[in-house]
Parts: structure tokens; C-alpha cells; sequence
């Protein structure tokens, strides 16, 4: 988890830290500016952005139509020109509306321009499940993003980081894609007032342990450190890690990490096909090689579209119990299967959560 006792601060929600590092960076540095549709809406991106129009004014904080192509161009188009916008988008799904902007542009533009022009724009990007979210409104896309030189991805997985990592991104030259969690947004952490930086690129260590390495990717850390409880309950000491930042990845606390506990499990809020679990297990392969001994296994969302109801999605997402089910078995593979009760398995967050309005 965050490193408390360097940074005591208080506790503080995801959504609220996301909140107060736009209006610090906006105090800071006049050239941010926040656009997307429904930032000026009273509820606010789920009060991420609430009172900020208010704040700053239309000129700095204002509402877009649904044209997601053409406001992606537009930031584009002001980030060359000296401004910073953050550029918010309620569902990673709309970005398959800019990809041209995203990809050919934004990414491309320092290169293509050999080093004389600047592309620093933040795109947050909302991933998540339930309440009937269903094929268009739930998927997790960042490998996509992953895939494309010039673009950075990061997926903090608790208000500390996300404040942290926010404040980074803005003030970093380069585009990145900013996924955010829809169910992580009521959780808590330690969080300094003043601003501060997580570094992209640097990875945590959640939790210490020694019999397996369990990588978390976004909300996944959370069900890998509830799954780690779990697992010790049997005597199994699990290690969870959080890469923070997708790219640049720091594969170097992954593959330490992993050589001492021969067995790594990388999770994803996302398909395994092509994804940033396929990407993590071989970086750390090509890394130590075969000779290591490393046991691996990747989980992720079932090979089918996002379904609606929750029996589905019971089935179709990993949660603690599958995550510490699998472990179990990497662990102790001579054993009897063992399944966690499912009512321990539950998180309370997720039974509180009543959706986005």
C-alpha cells in the first residue's frame, strides 16, 4: 500500500484526491485547462470535477459535445501550443473515437517534428463493471494504448497514486492515457495535502511475501491483496505487486520479485489476449529465461464481451476467491483443490457501490 509513514497525510477518497490535483495544478500553472463532456455537470465525473467551473471558470473548466474525435484534436492541437489540458472521458470505450487523434497525432508528433514539439495533454479514461454496463460501457482498453510508442498508460490503484500519478501527468511533456477504475473511486487512502509526484515507471511492493508473486493491474491490486488475506488463512504467504504505471512498466521490482518466489500470476481488468498480463509475463521471461523456473498463469476478463447481469459477471471477472483459488493451486499443485468460502471472498467496497448517478 502507500508508503504511509513517508507521507502521512490524511485519509482521503480516490475520486477527491483525483479532484484536488486538478485544482493544484490548475493554481499552479494557468496553462491547464479541463474539457470533456459532463465536467460541468452537477454530479460532476462522480464529483471528480464537481465546483471546478465554478472555481475556475468557463474559459478553464467547460463542457464538449459528444465529439470526441474533433475535442481530441483540439487538445492536441492547444498542447502543441504551450497549454496542458486534461481531456476527461467517462468511458475508456470512447477513445475508439480518437484513436486517429490519439495514435497518429498525439503520440506521433515529438518524433515526427524531430524533438521541437511537445504534446502534454492527460486523457483520463473511466474503466469498470456492474450496474448493467454491459458490451460498449465496461471494458478495460489500456493494452491497446500500451501498444503505441510515444504514448504513456498508467493505472493507479488507490487516491494516493492517483493524486500522485495525476500531478505527474500533467506535468510530464508527453500524452498519457489515464485509466481510472470506477470502483476504486469511494476508496480511502493516506494522502499528503500538499502536491506530490509518483514517479511513471515505478512499481510498489503492496505486500511482502515469499511463495508466489501476484501482479495486480488497476482495481486488481485490491482484489490481489483480499485474495492475499485469504491465502494466508491456508499458509500461504502471497507478494502483491502494483506496476502503478503500465508504460514505462517497472519489470525490475517484478522480476526480483519473482525470482525469489518462483511463481508469478498476473492479473489484468482486461482480456489475457494481447494484454498488458501477456506483456508483463514476457518481459519478465526474456529477462531471466526458462532456466529460472518460474511458474506463471494470467488472469483477466473471459474471452466474450462484457456481460450485464451479475450472475454472468460473477463468472466472467476474476475476483478474490478465483485469484487465491489459482494461487493456491500454482502453490500447492499436489494438493486437493481448495475454494475460498465465496462470502468471504466478497469486498466490501463492491457490495456498497450503487453505480455512477
Amino acid at each position: 500500500m502507500p508508503p504511509e509513514a513517508a507521507h502521512p497525510g490524511r485519509i482521503l477518497r480516490y475520486v477527491d484526491a483525483l479532484k484536488e490535483a486538478v485544482i493544484q495544478e490548475m493554481e499552479r500553472d494557468p496553462s491547464v485547462f479541463l474539457f470533456g463532456l459532463d465536467v460541468d455537470d452537477p454530479k460532476g465525473i462522480q464529483g471528480s470535477t464537481l465546483g471546478l467551473q465554478q472555481r475556475f471558470g468557463r474559459d478553464r473548466v467547460f463542457n464538449t459535445p459528444l465529439s470526441e474525435d474533433a475535442m481530441s484534436g483540439m487538445a492536441i492541437g492547444a498542447a502543441m501550443a504551450g497549454m496542458r489540458p486534461i481531456h476527461v472521458h467517462i468511458r475508456m470505450d470512447f477513445l475508439m473515437l480518437c484513436m486517429n487523434q490519439l495514435i497518429n497525432m498525439a503520440a506521433k508528433a515529438h518524433y515526427m517534428y524531430g524533438g521541437s514539439v511537445k504534446v502534454p495533454m492527460v486523457v483520463r479514461s473511466m474503466i469498470g463493471k456492474s450496474w448493467g454496463q454491459g458490451a460498449q460501457h465496461s471494458q478495460g482498453l489500456h493494452a491497446m494504448f500500451m501498444h503505441v510508442p510515444g504514448l504513456k498508460v498508467v493505472a493507479p490503484s488507490n487516491a494516493h497514486d492517483a493524486k500522485g500519478c495525476l500531478i505527474a501527468a500533467i506535468r510530464d511533456d508527453n500524452p498519457t492515457i489515464f485509466v481510472e477504475h470506477r470502483l476504486l473511486y469511494p476508496t480511502e487512502a493516506y494522502t499528503p495535502e500538499a502536491p506530490f509526484t509518483v514517479p511513471l515507471g515505478k512499481g510498489r511492493v503492496a505486500m511482502k511475501g515469499d511463495d508466489i508473486t501476484m501482479v495486480g493491474v488497476s482495481n486488481m491490486v485490491v482484489e490481489c491483496l483480499r485474495s492475499a488475506e485469504l491465502l494466508a488463512e491456508v499458509g500461504i504467504r502471497a507478494e502483491v505487486i502494483d506496476p502503478i504505471s503500465l508504460v514505462p512498466l517497472d519489470v525490475d521490482t517484478i522480476i526480483a520479485s519473482a525470482r525469489r518466489t518462483k511463481r508469478l500470476l498476473v492479473v489484468d481488468n482486461a482480456w489475457t489476449c494481447g494484454g498488458a498480463s501477456a506483456e508483463i509475463v514476457a518481459r519478465v521471461f526474456e529477462e531471466v529465461g526458462s532456466e529460472a523456473g518460474i511458474a506463471v498463469k494470467r488472469m483477466g476478463f473471459m474471452p466474450t464481451t462484457c456481460p450485464t447481469t451479475p450472475a454472468l459477471e460473477a463468472l466472467y471477472y476474476p475476483n478474490p476467491g478465483t485469484i487465491a483459488e489459482t494461487a493456491h493451486r500454482m502453490v500447492k499443485p499436489k494438493d486437493k483443490s481448495w475454494r475460498p468460502d465465496p462470502e468471504r471472498a466478497k469486498l466490501a467496497y463492491q457490495s456498497q457501490f450503487r453505480g455512477p448517478f
